[in-house]
């Protein structure tokens, strides 16, 4: 019912009285008070008349399903959501849902994160109400092999979203650090559970540091958030929906063998380390060297200062840069 409030008065160009609201839910004009009075305590600005009804004069940034679903462009991606003020993990919780059966497009949302993770076992600061939690369900019919893919084409996802959105111009260090003037605003970690020649499903995560003001001192020197960046505090909800749909299309794109070189190709203008001298980071070896392409798979090849060619794997590796976190 509150969603659907909601939606009359973010549609409704001036008041709306209590009586047609009630009439188009079929409930009390009680029902309905009860409804404003919650949607106040949420945040929302609302006036009221007892002549005229009530108007809505402000949303909150709020990434609630009422919230998204009025930006949404998407075919699919986001129209099922299950959202919670405080998760451990929208990953963890969106394996669960994809496990009993959660339709293709099906994304998690939070406020808040107590135990985000990063690659490599990393924990993901994911503090209340300045971020972008998200995880997102695909049931994608491809080999195993190709799963990295998907994790590079969400990187590439999330490039297009900032441009359009924030106007910046980020860059992405492989396979999938997304970049503002030389720190990262954005993480995607991307886990699959399937058999050796089939997958059950994939969850994306993707986490972006939106309206974060300050960093914990570990990290102030090689994080960043949109707002430190462009000083301009931004409307999560508009990039949640502009990630979704750049997300969808890529992902759709995807599925078809012949368009992935083409993709790809326009993931590497994005893409910082090739060109770039980088430490290599494995558990057996660390080694110096220059990334030079990606392989058909995403993989990255990494010149050794003896000029023999490795290919990287993602998750196997960390990958730095020679004066520091680039």
């Amino acid at each position: 019912m509150k969603g659907h409030v909601l939606r009359l008065l973010q549609q409704a160009n001036d008041y709306i009285s209590g009586e047609a609201i009630s009439q188009d839910l079929g409930v009390s004009r009680t029902a309905i008070w009860k409804v404003m009075q919650q949607l106040k305590e949420e945040g929302y600005q609302l006036e009221s008349s007892p002549r005229k009804g009530y108007r809505l004069l402000s949303s909150p940034d709020r990434i609630t399903p009422e919230e998204i679903r009025t930006q949404l462009k998407t075919s699919y991606l986001g129209h099922e959501i299950q959202y919670e003020e405080v998760l451990d993990s929208t990953n963890q919780r969106a394996k669960a849902l994809a496990a009993k059966g959660a339709v293709e497009g099906t994304i998690v949302l939070a406020e808040q994160q107590e135990r985000g993770k990063g690659r490599m076992g990393r924990q993901w600061e994911s503090p209340k109400g300045t971020g972008i939690w998200l995880s997102a369900i695909l049931r994608p019919l491809i080999p195993p092999t190709q799963v990295p893919l998907i994790t590079l084409f969400a990187g590439l996802s999330v490039c297009k979203a900032l441009e359009v959105v924030t106007g910046c111009t980020p860059s992405i260090k492989w396979p999938n650090d997304i970049i503002l003037q030389g720190k990262k605003v954005c993480g995607i970690l991307t886990e699959m559970n399937g058999e050796m020649e089939r997958i059950h499903y994939v969850v994306v995560g993707i986490g972006v540091n939106v309206n974060t003001t300050e960093f914990i001192k570990e990290l102030e020197d090689r994080a960043t958030s949109l707002y430190l960046e462009t000083g301009v505090l931004q409307v999560r909800k508009v990039l949640v929906a502009e990630i979704l749909y750049f997300l969808e299309q890529y992902y759709e794109s995807f599925k078809n063998p012949k368009k992935h070189q083409e993709l790809l190709n326009e993931y590497k203008k994005y893409c910082i380390t090739i060109g770039q001298d980088v430490k290599v980071m494995g558990l057996q070896e660390t080694f110096f060297g220059r990334g030079i392409d990606l392989t058909a798979e995403g993989e990255l090849l990494v010149r050794r200062e003896t000029g023999i060619i490795e290919t990287i794997r993602s998750g196997e590796v960390s990958i730095r840069g020679t004066k520091g976190y680039l």
